[in-house]
């Protein structure tokens, strides 16, 4: 069991056994749903948490870049999507990556599959980036001659082997019920379909679709209508994600334990050392509109307890953190006691520490990176 006194400063805590039942929540689905789980490992960035999703049957990954991409082929992982626009300044690591794994990039010009075709050694697997209503990139879902182009482009080449359409709707980050996160996904579905009918239709013999955000895919019941899923919030999830619903706070398996470093009780408030810089400065908004930046739990020797109720960290700077608290809430504590935040955002928080500490006591590297 972990030793709370031998924690120092900001620590990243994991609950294996929250971290488990996310992945076999999520694995189940994807089986029951006939769909190809392909876990984005963005989020954890480690070795030995990507050993626990074998444990269930992943055989392929999704990571942001390619240097993600080499840490994990490192570590035995040898098809892997990077999801993200192929970087063409990285066309020494890609040629690297693709003598040895099954390596997917992802394209959305022609110049892009142009450069591909003249520097690859060999094959790739390639996906076009659909924008399917999030506007952050990716080729407009509704203009699919476009698509169809680029796709033909791909096909006419041996070393470029087109695989489907990928896409990120992140607009299911932005609803306000579940209702609202089904709907996106049906959206997004029905999105995707009428490109890949527009790309059958053009002599495209196959297609397959990609999708993934941790909202939809935790709301929705049954993959329907795509290929291949990809989330990776979900290993952790945060209290966005219990924001919008698509988790209970006992999914929650990521805090930040942070040292107590003053009280104000004029004030209303503690400072903990815990600043921007072990949780980033993502935020919500309180109903008075004000910002949070975390969640308060008290922190036990087991693990943590459920969140203070109208306790939030209020303002962050690079090392401090102030948290609200009413009189009797402040009584509670003392100088030199652990509190846990649990994080707006645990894939930044996660990637802030590059570390991790199980509540068994063992310590978790990440990719450096």
């Amino acid at each position: 069991m972990l030793d709370l006194n031998t924690i120092v400063r900001p620590t990243a805590l994991i609950d294996k056994r929250r971290v488990l039942n996310n992945i076999a929540r999520m694995t189940e689905k994807a089986r029951k749903s006939g769909v190809r789980f392909r876990p984005h490992f963005k989020t954890h960035q480690s070795a030995e948490i990507g050993n626990w999703f074998r444990d269930f049957g992943t055989r392929c990954i999704t990571v942001s870049s390619l240097e993600m991409a080499q840490y994990f082929a490192e570590h035995g992982w040898d098809d892997i999507t990077v999801a993200f626009p192929v970087n063409l300044r990285e066309i020494n690591r890609i040629r690297e990556l693709s003598e040895r794994i099954r390596l997917h990039v992802l394209v959305l010009s022609h110049e892009a599959v142009t450069f591909l075709q003249n520097e690859l050694t060999n094959p790739v697997d390639i996906w076009i980036k659909i924008d399917s209503g999030y506007r952050r990139t990716g080729l407009p879902w509704e203009n699919p001659d476009a698509i169809v182009r680029l796709a033909q482009q791909i096909q006419r080449h041996a070393l470029t082997r087109f695989q489907g359409i990928l896409t990120h709707n992140g607009s299911g980050y932005f609803a306000d019920s579940r209702t609202a996160i089904r709907n996106v996904y049906a959206d997004t579905v029905q999105r995707m379909q009428s490109v890949r009918e527009a790309l059958l239709a053009s002599g495209i013999s196959e297609c397959e679709i990609s999708v993934g955000d941790t909202p939809c895919c935790s709301v929705v019941d049954e993959f329907f209508g795509v290929d291949e899923v990809r989330p990776g919030n979900f290993v952790f999830y945060d209290v966005m994600q219990l924001r919008i619903g698509s988790c209970s706070e006992a999914d929650i398996a990521m805090v930040v334990a942070c040292p107590v470093v003053a009280l104000h009780p004029e004030r209303h408030c503690m400072v903990v050392y815990g600043g921007a810089i072990h949780l980033s400065k993502e935020h919500l908004m309180m109903d008075d509109q004000r910002k949070y930046f975390g969640l308060v739990a008290p922190l036990l020797s087991g693990g943590w307890g459920p969140a203070l109720p109208g306790v939030q960290v209020i303002a962050l700077s690079q090392e401090h953190g102030i948290i609200e608290l009413s009189p009797e809430q402040l009584a509670q504590f003392r100088t030199g006691d652990l509190v846990a935040i649990l994080p707006i955002h645990s894939c930044l928080a996660a990637n802030l520490h590059k570390k991790y500490c199980t509540l068994d006591g063992e310590w978790i590297e990440m990719a450096k990176i």
